[in-house]
């Protein structure tokens, strides 16, 4: 069989490693052109009973536990004045859902891939017909199986489906802050070694610590997708919309280091299914797209685990994609329902 994975991010990557560990042949084809064309993003908590068996079923567990923090596991709920209102802090040993960066998981799993699995610069235009792929350089590929894990916009889903993602109503504005123990203390000491948030119903401030001494700040709220149009004083509308709030939490938005990076929240309709094709299939925000609430890249590399080993197990392409689906589309209904509107509950004081 020749199989094509169309997306090198988690979820991509982490089926050619588990493939390749059974023998299948995979090639992976990504729009960057080459892995350190763009900013991976920021942290994410690896869980012990989806993401994690994935990179175990990689043979990457230990390399994992060695780059994770645990220390990431931290939580703290604080009110618009900064003050304390719930803590977690993980017990010692604690690893159900230690953090990593992005970027870290991303290296991990393409240093264990065969040199040459990767195909960068190549963007994929559309699914031409069954096992035809035609990228934007006008080159095609023939496949007997296309896999995407190509992310929220995927130029693989119309091959099964005509959902598109629709505006979930709540707004992410992503802010950046480096070196922070030096240049920016005090809110190195308010956000602890994991995440820190407060809400008050309309708005919401959700810190998370990286690593090498970074933390990204997402400033949420309930806005149209384009509420930034043409008006360029960003900082002044914020500032604005957050005057109640006291001196230390208003430094999440008025001290940080570079640009805001606007990213508006889209889901998938629950449920998202389709008509089984032997040809192609779907895995990660690709397959549900859902709200940033912690499940996203686990159930990508869960997919990508549970798809791998089918196909590995399987007599024919056909048989194994449908032998995952049934697993899949079920799963990812039931955590789509779950769910369903979350962001929303982002804002929540309670």
């Amino acid at each position: 069989m020749t199989i094509s994975i169309i997306g090198a991010g988690p979820g991509g990557l982490t089926c050619a490693r588990i493939l390749q560990k059974h023998g299948v042949p995979v090639t992976v084809y990504d729009r960057d052109p080459h892995p350190q064309a763009r900013n991976q993003g920021g942290t994410l908590d690896l869980h012990a009973d989806d993401g994690q068996l994935a990179l175990r079923e990689a043979g990457l567990l230990d390399e994992f536990f060695a780059l994770a923090r645990p220390e990431g596991q931290e939580m703290r709920k604080l009110d618009p004045l900064g003050r304390l209102v719930e803590h977690h802090v993980p017990a010692e040993g604690e690893m159900f859902k230690p953090e990593i960066d992005r970027g870290q998981l991303r290296e991990l799993l393409l240093d264990s891939l065969e040199p040459g699995t990767v195909h960068w610069g190549r963007t994929l235009d559309r699914v031409e017909a069954p096992g035809l792929l035609r990228f934007t350089d006008g080159t095609t590929v023939e496949t007997d199986l296309v896999i995407g894990a190509d992310g929220a916009w995927s130029r693989v889903r119309p091959a099964v489906s005509a959902a598109v993602p629709e505006y979930a109503g709540i707004t992410f504005l992503e802010a950046w802050f480096d070196d922070v123990e030096n240049v920016h203390p005090e809110l190195a000491e308010l956000v602890g070694q994991g995440s820190a948030m407060a809400a008050d119903g309309e708005r919401c401030l959700f810190a998370q610590r990286n690593s090498g001494d970074h933390i990204r700040v997402y400033i949420i709220q309930r806005l149209p997708a384009d509420w930034i149009g043409s008006n360029p004083d960003v900082r002044g509308r914020l500032l604005d919309a957050f005057s109640g709030w006291s001196p230390s939490m208003v430094r999440m938005i008025t001290d940080n280091d570079g640009p805001y990076v606007d990213r508006p929240l889209y889901v998938l309709p629950v449920p998202h299914t389709w008509e089984h094709k032997p040809w192609v299939t779907l895995l990660g925000d690709a397959a549900h797209l859902m709200p940033p609430l912690g499940v996203g890249v686990n159930l990508a590399m869960v997919d990508a685990c549970d798809l791998a080993l089918a196909l590995a197990g399987s007599a024919s392409v056909g048989e194994g994609v449908a032998l995952y689906e049934k697993t899949m589309l079920p799963r990812s209904e039931e955590i789509a329902r779950q769910l369903e509107n979350g962001a929303q509950g982002l804002l929540d004081v309670d």
